[in-house]
């Protein structure tokens, strides 16, 4: 046994030193680099937090109609699961009304959806903040769909349209859907047409402002008066209409076309018809509300909300407005393939207050 342990002893000592050979670095070429402490260093750039990583809250004011925001709170809410998007649904009229009464106290950070008339107005009024997001180089149009300041920019085009009623129709065999402005003057729509208020409606204001543009304010004025007693109901909603005519309540209702769409694929009996002189048509908008608490998450709204990707989920909650990004497709293209006139958004926008208040003194109160 003692012969046997000088033996061992040399067979660990052999692998000891083969172990440390090994598990030695081979000596780099080039001398040490300094160590940290004689090295100073520069604090990495920022970068982009991941989507998983935003957090909070986003208050938002929304215009489109209810099943579209609802549908699109939580297409947000699944991209950004740290984050609870808040939002109070107003009409077009209202939402601005809103933003003027809580100018000194924003309870909003974003502004989405309705005719950008109303937010060339905010944005005269000092009520929005300007964004220059990275997907403005989306956008289709920019003359058209961008404000040069980026206050605002397009995120859907609707046109101006007539729902007719089927049974109205079938029991009134010499009236036809209207095919022009003046047929809604025709007796058989006395007391029959249903249309929002401009004071509280988009919709309206488009139709009120197409008038005023095509006839001239004077001629303009006047059609409108008459129109006006054609008129059953004034509602507070621009999509209200359609509910209404295609109850039977109602023979015409003045409407975007792409909300009598959504009318007639949920089973209204409605007729869609557009007036042969040209109609009128929106982009709705969307704008950083000035004051806006939640910042970065408005902002990614924002940009999310100018991807082709986002701009298609529309149909998913029968809202069917034409896109304003390059890449994304039309779900309903033949809703623009109509007359259009020259709206002049700068016109309507920078006269609206004076126009609805005209409207509302001369001609009908507003619905309470």
């Amino acid at each position: 046994m003692k012969s046997r342990i000088p033996f061992v002893l040399m067979a660990l000592a052999i692998l000891l030193t083969l172990f440390v050979a090994c598990a030695t670095p081979t000596a780099a070429p080039t001398s040490a680099p300094p160590t940290a402490a004689a090295q100073p260093t520069s604090p990495p750039p920022p970068t982009a937090a991941p989507v998983a990583e935003l957090k909070g809250e986003l208050n938002m004011l929304c215009t489109p109609q209810q099943e579209y925001c609802d549908g699109m709170k939580k297409e947000f809410e699944t991209k950004y699961p740290g984050v609870t998007v808040n939002f109070v649904r107003l009409s077009s009229g209202e939402s601005l009304t809103r933003l003027r009464n809580e100018k000194d106290n924003p309870q909003f950070d974003i502004w989405w959806g309705g005719p950008i008339d109303s937010f060339v107005a905010a944005k005269k009024e000092g009520l929005l903040e300007p964004y220059k997001s990275p997907n403005y180089a989306n956008i289709r149009d920019p003359k058209l769909m961008l404000d040069p300041d980026g206050q605002w920019v397009g995120i859907y085009v609707g046109s101006l349209g007539f729902a007719t009623n089927n049974d109205f129709l079938k029991n009134n065999p010499n009236a036809k859907p209207p095919a022009s402005m003046d047929d809604l003057l025709k007796p058989e729509f006395k007391g029959q047409i249903y249309i929002a208020h401009p004071a509280t409606s988009g919709t309206s204001y488009t139709f009120l402002c197409t008038i005023l543009q095509q006839r001239g304010e004077e001629k303009g004025w006047e059609y409108l008066k008459q129109f006006a007693q054609q008129v059953a109901q004034f509602t507070k909603s621009g999509a209200a209409p359609v509910q209404s005519v295609g109850k039977g309540e109602g023979a015409v209702g003045v409407v975007f076309s792409h909300d009598i769409v959504a009318g007639t694929e949920s089973g209204l009996p409605l007729t869609l018809s557009f007036p042969a002189e040209g109609t009128g048509y929106e982009i709705g908008g969307m704008g950083m509300v000035k004051g806006a608490k939640n910042i970065a998450i408005a902002k990614a709204w924002f940009d999310w909300a100018l991807e082709p990707t986002t701009q298609e989920l529309g149909p998913k909650f029968k809202a069917y407005q034409a896109p304003t990004v390059n890449g994304a497709k039309a779900s309903k293209p033949e809703l623009l393939q109509v007359k259009l006139i020259d709206y002049n958004f700068d016109y309507c926008g920078t006269n609206k207050k004076a126009f609805i208040d005209k409207f509302t003194n001369e001609i009908a109160k507003p619905p309470q």
